[in-house]
């Protein structure tokens, strides 16, 4: 976890004192101020109440899907999706969010070729979580040219249905070091504790034997998949 402690208890226990809501997206997306013990600072607030209806994913699921999310960046070690709670805020219990500062204007087209790797990263864990809505946006790059994975909303679902931007790797292979650490997640999965099983309390039963499946077909094919019909598109700066 890379927050510092005082951060993390201002997410987990401040008092949110303002709310904005976001223009983008179908559901109740707020821009907040949280106050702790003279401490201030800025999340996203999700609540519960505040997803529209979806016919593929069951309702108020979202918020426990963010937080799963979370959680699986936490547990392979990657780092990726910034800090996540669950608790409850002015519409009712929902995610809060760490806000990282960032340009709105930059998105995954335009990101530079030395986040490459970076990128590596986040697609597969895509193919992990079975990230359903990876949109351009839903990669900001932080003040210190961290990339950050955010709007995980709809993940998990018990069908293979991954959509996204990301066609960098079409064919090829995924990194060792990943592969080792879904090695290591699937050990874990046998007899889970502490996170990983808090992740699994977020899902239904059929979600987390179709994990476990995922996590078999990634580390059988060891590889990103190929775009069905197209050339694979390089990004040019």
């Amino acid at each position: 976890m890379s927050i510092d402690p005082a951060t993390e208890e201002l997410l987990r226990h401040g008092e949110i004192v303002s709310c904005q809501l976001t223009p983008a997206g179908s559901n109740y997306t707020f821009f907040s101020q949280l106050q702790l013990n003279g401490r201030t600072g800025f999340a996203i607030y999700k609540p519960r109440d505040g997803e529209a209806p979806l016919w593929d994913f069951p309702n108020g699921t979202l918020y426990k899907r963010e937080y799963a999310a979370y959680l699986l960046s936490e547990i392979l070690g990657w780092n990726i999706v910034p800090f996540t709670v669950i608790r409850d805020g002015p519409y009712g219990i929902g995610t809060v969010q760490q806000f990282i500062e960032h340009d709105p204007r930059q998105n995954y087209y335009n990101l530079q070729e030395d986040c490459a790797s970076q990128l590596q990263t986040i697609a597969c864990f895509d193919m992990v979580a079975n990230s359903t809505d990876r949109k351009a946006n839903h990669l900001i790059q932080g003040e210190d040219g961290k990339l950050w994975s955010i709007d995980h909303g709809l993940t998990f679902h018990a069908d293979l249905k991954i959509r996204t931007v990301i066609w960098d790797f079409s064919g090829e292979s995924i990194p060792q070091r990943h592969l080792d650490d879904i090695r290591r997640f699937k050990k874990q999965l046998r007899h889970p504790l502490g996170l990983l099983q808090e992740l699994l309390d977020m899902l239904l039963p059929e979600e987390v034997s179709a994990l476990s499946q995922r996590i078999d077909w990634v580390l059988q094919e060891g590889g990103y998949p190929g775009l069905p019909g197209r050339s694979r598109r390089r990004r040019r700066r």
